[in-house]
Parts: structure tokens; sequence; C-alpha cells
């Protein structure tokens, strides 16, 4: 973890990311990075205005064990299951961070200073268990800048329309494909239709978009690399920036038509794209390339602190560099597909993909719990 020393030296290029537009936020939280005061120094000193979480994040951070201690006893003492105990302390972990960006909050009326928790990731094919896992969430966060984070597929699409228009701010997470975003946009509105005609206050709703880009990156390559010829190898790379594009062009799109406009008119507020997975995973590729190449205002970039740190070293914001590239993202993704790789298998694949990967982190830290409330000598089912 960097020091406030060392923040306050390095925080040009993401001040510079900050003023284009982007909200920085923090892909990573542990009962450490709270306790440290780590997290308040990057709010404080490294322009991050939010965080996020998922259940790889927190099986690396329980996993650990470090700062779980006293509170896995207290667990232990009083009996409860293993899904209470791991639910009692990831709620924990957000509510103090909610309380770390409380001030964030208050400062951009509701817009950052956000801290999300997702779902059960069991859940993500039953649409009323994940509107009673949210609704159960909100209420064990208890802060007005939580967000419910809700998987896209497709029984997560309804899900996200009932919570919104129960009041609740959503994250929606792993989105992969430039359709499934349009239905996340639409089940957004679809919302704060029924949260209005509900008489909430629109306002004090949020929802960012949660667009996944580097594994997008990864499975296209893979194929590129497997046909081999020079035309395939020369797109490498290119990808996941096409489909980012394009989503915010989509975007921008919704959110210029009379639909929106008549929420606007309400008080609502435009649901965010969120650049999500922007660690780059080939080490040929320069370590800021989903920073750098995915700067548009009104965005969120949730970066773990690698990619944040690299980001303030030798980050290069140069201003938008997302708007200028439709036509080549177009192109782009019509050459990947005349090679004979099917956009839409690759990204169905990579949904089904995430949604078991966050299942089986969140068995493994099931797993990992169970053994230490045992350890304590009492049995956790």
């Amino acid at each position: 973890m960097i020091t406030v020393t060392e923040a306050t030296a390095t925080a040009g290029a993401l001040k510079r990311l900050s003023d284009e537009g982007v909200s920085i936020w923090l892909d990573d939280l542990s009962r450490k990075r709270i306790t440290s005061g780590n997290l308040a120094a990057l709010v404080a000193d490294r322009n991050v205005v939010g965080v996020t979480t998922n259940p790889s994040i927190f099986q690396a951070a329980i996993g650990s064990g470090e700062g779980y201690e006293e509170q896995l006893a207290d667990l232990a003492v009083r009996g409860v299951t293993v899904d209470e105990a791991v639910r009692m302390m990831t709620t924990a972990d957000v509510r103090a961070a909610a309380d770390i960006l409380r001030p964030v909050y208050e400062a951009t009326g509701g817009r950052d200073g956000r801290v999300s928790i997702e779902v059960d990731p069991r859940l993500a094919h039953d649409t009323r268990a994940t509107v009673a896992e949210a609704k159960q969430l909100a209420w064990l966060v208890d802060r007005p800048n939580v967000m419910i984070k809700i998987p896209a597929t497709l029984a997560g699409l309804p899900a996200i329309t009932e919570v919104i228009g129960l009041g609740i701010s959503v994250n929606v997470t792993l989105i992969f494909s430039l359709d499934r975003y349009r239905q996340v946009m639409d089940a957004y509105l679809a919302g704060l239709e029924l949260a209005k005609a509900r008489g909430l206050d629109l306002s004090v709703i949020h929802s960012v978009a949660s667009f996944f880009v580097s594994r997008v990156d990864s499975e296209i390559d893979k194929r590129l690399t497997a046909l081999g010829t020079q035309q395939a190898l020369a797109l490498k790379g290119r990808a996941a920036l096409a489909n980012a594009r394009l989503a915010y062009a989509a975007y921008e799109a919704v959110f210029a038509d009379a639909r929106w406009s008549a929420l606007a008119g309400s008080g609502a507020t435009r649901q965010r794209p969120l650049w999500a997975s922007t660690g780059v995973k080939d080490p040929a590729y320069k370590d800021t390339l989903y920073v750098d190449e995915l700067v548009a205002p009104g965005t969120v970039n949730t970066m773990p602190e690698a990619t944040l740190n690299a980001a303030a070293d030798h980050g290069e914001i140069t201003g938008d560099t997302v708007t200028g590239g439709y036509p080549q993202a177009h192109a782009d993704l019509e050459a990947v597909e005349r090679l004979g790789i099917s956009y839409d298998e690759v990204v169905g694949q990579l949904e089904d993909e995430g949604v078991a990967k966050f299942a089986a982190a969140w068995d493994d830290l099931l797993a990992t719990v169970t053994a230490s409330l045992e350890s304590k000598g009492v049995d956790s089912e």
C-alpha cells in the first residue's frame, strides 16, 4: 500500500483524469486498508472518490485473516452460520468505507463517494432472490452512499428495475456485450419510471453500469493468436477498447432521447458507464492502457491499486480518447468478426465465466470462514 507522502507526490496524472470528468474509484477493500488509514489517504491525496468490491476481493481480504480475528471470534461465540458470518464481515467493511467516503458523497450531491457491495453471486440467475438480497444488503449497510451490485444476467435485468424502483442505488456488474448494455440502460430507466410512479425522489437514486474491459482482450487475443495470421495479430489489443468506446456511444444515444428527458425533468440522474476490469493482463501492453484510452466525461474508472499506482506514475491523460474513435471501433470489431471470431459467442462466454468465477470465489470464502469458525470450536452449520 502507498504512503500519504507518495500519494501526494504522484497525484498529477490522476488529477488530470478527474478534471476530464472521469471519477476514480478503487477496485479493492479490506479491513487493513480501512483501519490503517490507507483508504482515507487515497481519498485525500489521490483523487479516489469511490470503492468497488466483488466476491474475489472479499475472498482475498478475509482469506488473509488480517484484521478479522476479533470479529471472527465474536461470531464463533454466537454460533452464527457461515453465510451470516460472511455478511457481517463484508457489510462491516462496506459500512466503514462508506463512512470514510461520506464527505465526498455530500460534496458531489451523491454522484460519487459510493461503496459497492455485491449480491450473493450464486443468485445470479434468480430474480426474486436477487431483489430480496439487494434489499437486505441495503438494510444491513444502512448508508445512503452504498450501491448494491447486481449482475447483468437475464435474470438480473428485472431485478435491476425492481431494486431501482424501490429507491436503492445500483451498480450493474459483469456487462460485456453492447446489446446487454442497452438492456441494462433500459432496465435502469424502467426502474426510474417505477420509482416515479411510487412517488419516490428520483434525485437520490444513482447507478453505474460496469462494462468489463480487459477480459474482452484476453479472450479475443487468444483466438487471434491461434489464427496466427498477420492480419489477425495486427488486431490484438484492439477489441476491448473498441467495445468500450461503442458502449459509450450507446450511452450517449440513450441519454439523449425523449424517454430520458422526461425522467431528467423529474430530477433523475444518468446511469454512468463504469470501466471495470481495467488492470492490464497482457504484459506486452502498457499497464495504463485501459485508463489512458478510455477518457470520456461522465464516466467512472475503477482500478485495482496496481493500476492506480501506474496511472499516477506514468499515465498519459491527453483529453477525451473515446468519442472520436467510434468509426475505428466499428472497423476493429467488424475485422475481428470477418476472421471468424464471433462477438456474440465471446461475450456470452465471458458473462458465463464471470458469474462462475465470482461464485467460485464466494464458495472459497465460505470455506475459509467455515474453517475459521470451526477452529474456534463452533460448528458453522
